[in-house]
């Protein structure tokens, strides 16, 4: 028996230096999508998988994050209750009531394995899910609830994948070579595009990489990762890396796959040009604002403006 994932875990310690100096006091996951902040998004991407107990890495500029997700102040809520703003007040509380929150601050060297350590005392011996806190996807259904229906019938450890449309972004992520499992869609009965996972090359050269499919983003993990994050000496650039520990895994006979997820859109809000191009594209879709700014947005384009 497969045990059920009932836990999720979020790095969020790292330095934000590509935004810079906006992220010198304020965490890059907390850069406002219109008018949510990003780690918001994979927080309910993870509540609307199922999992309500999710554990945030942080560091020392990271009480913001706390803050966001803490029972808002009586003051705001005062506020808002006297100018009769009924539904502002009900997604300010939404938020702290979405799911049990567990924070932990990062110790140890750099790299992205260090904040899954982190984790180790409170996830204990069980599997679980790692989500970035500076990226998300957009699917139907939700990407980490494919990833936990594929866990469920395989087992072992299971990534997200992505299609990298430009070849020139591909040195960008993590590329995995694959072999088909399963491939049979949704919509025909089967659990999505399935594949077992021969290796992951990090950040390779384009012309060097073995396919266009990132395997990034979203983890479900087994306990056993916490032992070969020990185990590891520090990688590329002296940090301890996510990838090094899963393919030691792999190598001792724990299972790897890949779920190219369906229904989806990634957004990368991890560098300065992709944030900006997910702002615009949700700013669009935005029920309260959306209409007008596609108007400005073609009114600035045919130089009205």
């Amino acid at each position: 028996m497969v045990k059920k994932i009932t836990k999720a875990l979020i790095p969020a310690a790292g330095f934000g230096t590509r935004f810079l100096p906006q992220t010198k006091a304020m965490p890059k996951e907390m850069l406002p999508i219109v008018d949510k902040p990003v780690i918001q998004y994979v927080v309910e991407e993870i509540v609307e998988s199922g999992i309500e107990n999710i554990v945030i890495v942080t560091g020392s500029t990271k009480r913001a994050i706390e803050d966001h997700f803490d029972a808002p102040n009586q003051d705001l809520v005062q506020n808002l209750v006297n100018g009769k703003k009924d539904a502002l007040l009900e997604q300010i509380n939404r938020i702290s009531n979405m799911a049990n929150f567990i924070y932990i601050r990062q110790k140890g060297p750099y790299g992205n394995g260090t904040p899954v350590l982190a984790g180790e005392s409170v996830i204990e011996d069980e599997p679980f899910a790692v989500v970035w806190g500076d990226e998300f996807i957009y699917a139907e259904p939700p990407r980490l609830k494919q990833m936990i229906e594929v866990h469920e019938k395989y087992g072992g450890i299971v990534i997200s994948g992505v299609k990298i449309e430009k070849k020139e972004d591909l040195k960008r992520y993590g590329i995995a070579d694959l072999e088909p499992v399963e491939g049979s869609p949704r919509s025909a009965g089967g659990v999505g595009n399935v594949y077992k996972i021969k290796s992951i090359v990090e950040k390779p050269e384009p012309d060097k990489a073995p396919s266009n499919i990132a395997t990034h983003g979203a983890y479900i993990l087994p306990p056993e990762i916490f032992s070969a994050l020990k185990r590891l000496t520090p990688g590329q650039g002296g940090e301890i890396w996510l990838v090094d520990a899963i393919n030691l895994l792999k190598n001792e006979g724990i299972p790897l796959y890949a779920v190219e997820i369906e229904n989806g859109k990634y957004y990368d809000t991890g560098n300065k040009l992709e944030y900006m191009k997910t702002v615009v594209e949700l700013a669009k879709i935005h029920p309260e604002i959306g209409k007008e700014f596609s108007r400005y947005l073609k009114e600035l384009i045919s130089g009205k403006l």
